[in-house]
């Protein structure tokens, strides 16, 4: 399944839009070749008097790293890309727009963290707005609405949809992934993209952020990750196995986080019970960049002993942490898990403390025993409780109790709120 190179509409462009309108300073954040430039360029379409400035050019780089103070110096607004290449730019800007506090002066992206750079000095503190652009979602790729969060809270268990889709079509979305270019890419080219695209993050964008001596163990410990995947992220147990001490284990974590290759889901609490495990949960940002890791094409995930059920989980996991950056209801995305091995692979929180709970299913067919964690999870929420789904690849709602529902998985970004 490939898609043409026409322009996809992002979520996010109405986001960096409206913080242009009254911040003076944003900041689009995320993993190389996610889109960020092109999402940059159509922000600033109709700004006249915008300027373009892009730090992978060498000469541009070198101008901003020679006269800083003069390279950020424009009276409209300012784009550059790649920031986290000239770190030093972000204190004349901070005293350019202490000067002149008009929004909108500024609109910089970055492919790590710019928060974990080592080199970083002041980091505009209220005055600078940071938006995550995330791989494609589902709904961007195929035009949906990417609405679940929101239609989780509004309705609750009243919520019906019905799928065409089968198990086989989901793995094949799962493999693809979100990156642009492996959306729009054949399997065989597919996989050259993604082995070129984990040599430039260790080669170049790991190095940005800190100094690694041993890169081979880096790309030893991407294919034990890609392994645990969906599962709880254990450091000692890690350490164990890879042969790396836990310190640089930590550091290599933290690393692989910053330029957005992984990412950790903390584990939900009430605080109210000891029962409960705090362990984190390790996710890939992309599931097809963990798919290529372990060799995984849709054949080999539906095998009885493939990677199914992890990679799904992984899959869904990373499409409700792309639409809580974008949806009306602010959430927080947990993972919840007894030490009796009662768990719901995805928890929503919201401010105000009103709780859904997700459980997923690589299969077509639910039991009334898929459901135990998440009621073991409204018995501690209690009225705060708002549904428990399980996302599965079956193609209708069926109902499970008052609050519970089994939902087909491109629910996630069919309905609509």
């Amino acid at each position: 399944m490939a898609v043409s190179r026409e322009l996809v509409p992002r979520r996010a462009e109405s986001l960096v839009s409206e913080a242009l309108a009254d911040t003076r300073v944003v900041l689009v954040n995320g993993a190389r070749q996610a889109g960020k430039s092109t999402l940059t360029r159509l922000a600033v379409g109709r700004a006249n008097d915008a300027v373009i400035r892009l730090l992978d050019d060498p000469a541009t780089l070198q101008a901003a790293r020679e006269d800083p103070t003069g390279f950020v110096e424009h009276d409209g607004l300012m784009v550059i890309d790649e920031i986290q290449l000239a770190p030093a730019l972000l204190r004349p800007i901070k005293v350019v727009v202490d000067l002149d506090p008009a929004p909108g002066r500024f609109l910089l992206t970055g492919s790590s963290r710019v928060l974990a750079l080592r080199t970083l000095p002041d980091a505009l503190p209220g005055r600078m707005e940071i938006i995550e652009l995330w791989p494609f979602s589902q709904g961007e790729i195929h035009g949906a609405t990417d609405g679940f969060v929101d239609a989780a809270f509004a309705h609750g268990p009243r919520i019906q949809h019905s799928s065409t889709l089968r198990r086989r079509d989901y793995l094949e979305r799962i493999v693809i992934g979100g990156f642009p270019e492996a959306v729009r890419r054949t399997p065989r080219r597919r996989a050259a993209f993604f082995d070129s695209y984990l040599s430039t993050l260790i080669e170049r964008d790991v190095l940005e952020v800190a100094n690694i001596e041993r890169r081979g163990e880096l790309l030893k410990l991407l294919g034990l990750l890609a392994g645990r995947a969906g599962g709880l992220l254990v450091p000692g147990t890690l350490a164990g196995q890879s042969g790396i001490p836990r310190t640089t284990l930590m550091r290599y974590l933290e690393l692989l986080s910053a330029v957005f290759l992984i990412k950790t889901i903390p584990a939900w609490s009430s605080g109210q019970t000891q029962r409960v495990v705090r362990t984190p949960k390790l996710a890939f940002v992309d599931s097809g960049v963990a798919c290529h890791l372990l060799g995984q094409d849709p054949n080999r995930l539906a095998e009885p002993g493939g990677a199914a059920g992890a990679m799904m989980e992984n899959f869904v996991a990373m499409e409700l942490a792309r639409q809580l950056t974008w949806s009306e209801e602010r959430g927080r995305l947990y993972h919840y898990r007894t030490k009796d091995k009662l768990e719901v692979d995805a928890v929503i929180e919201t401010p105000d403390g009103r709780v859904v709970g997700i459980e997923v299913k690589s299969g077509a067919t639910v039991r009334s025993e898929d459901l135990a964690g998440l009621r073991n999870l409204e018995k501690h929420v209690g009225d705060r409780f708002v549904a428990g789904y399980v996302l599965y690849t079956g193609q209708q709602t069926l109902p499970f109790g008052e609050k519970f529902r089994a939902v087909p998985l491109d629910a996630l970004w069919r309905l609509s709120p």
